[in-house]
């Protein structure tokens, strides 16, 4: 081969590979159809949020407010109550085998109820921050406003391990607020932003965005902090809910491609 070929071949290997590693898969962004609307308290700032056998459980935060809830979600009726101390912080929930847990946002303790009955059984402690809670069959999963979702042993609520979230181009999304366990995958709402994340729990990485712009009007929220924060799932009826702190409304929602 001449000197002029290898110089080409050179160029056009380059401009290949350099083209190839350029090229970035982009996570879809997909958007929502309502097709139902439900009650919700626009005294309650929501910080947990899931649906249970025909119910909607809700943990609310602010000192001096916060509690968890089980409520009818045609109607909206409290159907039990438990009520924290004023000076703790109340953030996310979650069901485990009977059990709620309600942890909270500085003071390091979650506290454990009785999912019937509502009467408290123990308490767990933490390092850091308690944001929202979701589980999967083994671990309780865990956000404390960064990029990282923690794998907890669902007896101690010790770490097992933890995965950093990524988007497409490996920047870390940060901010994960409420979570959600939702076929396979953690849908994660980001705390200012109308969006929520679906992520994958082995590596990570966002698998694609739901992008929820316009579900209630700006002159239906409460103040700057009426932000989106609340996912719920019903897997037997395969029925996805969201609302948000002070939001009048839960929505149930149909995700569909982005126009």
């Amino acid at each position: 081969m001449s000197t002029l070929n290898k110089i080409a071949s050179t160029i056009f290997l380059a401009t290949l590979v350099s083209s190839t590693t350029c090229v970035a898969v982009t996570a879809p962004v997909s958007g929502y159809r309502v097709v139902n609307t439900f009650p919700h308290s626009t005294d309650s700032y929501t910080e947990g949020f899931f649906y249970l056998d025909g119910l909607f459980y809700e943990g609310s935060g602010l000192n001096g407010h916060s509690a968890m809830t089980s409520e009818k979600i045609d109607s909206g009726q409290v159907l039990q109550r438990a009520i924290m101390a004023p000076q703790y912080f109340g953030e996310g929930i979650v069901e485990w085998k009977g059990l709620l847990y309600q942890w909270t946002w500085k003071s390091h303790i979650c506290f454990i109820y009785n999912r019937i009955t509502f009467q408290p059984v123990r308490s767990l402690s933490y390092t850091g921050e308690g944001w929202g809670m979701t589980h999967n069959a083994t671990h309780i999963i865990t956000s404390d406003g960064t990029n990282i979702l923690r794998f907890r042993n669902p007896d101690t609520f010790k770490e097992e391990r933890h995965i950093t979230v990524t988007d497409d181009d490996g920047h870390t999304v940060d901010n994960l607020n409420e979570l959600e366990w939702v076929k396979g995958e953690i849908y994660a709402n980001i705390w200012h932003d109308d969006r929520i994340a679906r992520i994958s729990p082995t590596t990570g990485h966002v698998l694609g965005w739901i992008d929820l712009t316009g579900i209630l009007p700006n002159q239906e929220r409460r103040g700057e902090e009426s932000v989106l924060n609340g996912i719920a799932y019903d897997a037997s009826h395969d029925r996805l809910f969201v609302t948000g702190k002070n939001w009048p409304r839960v929505f149930e929602i149909k995700i569909v491609p982005k126009r």
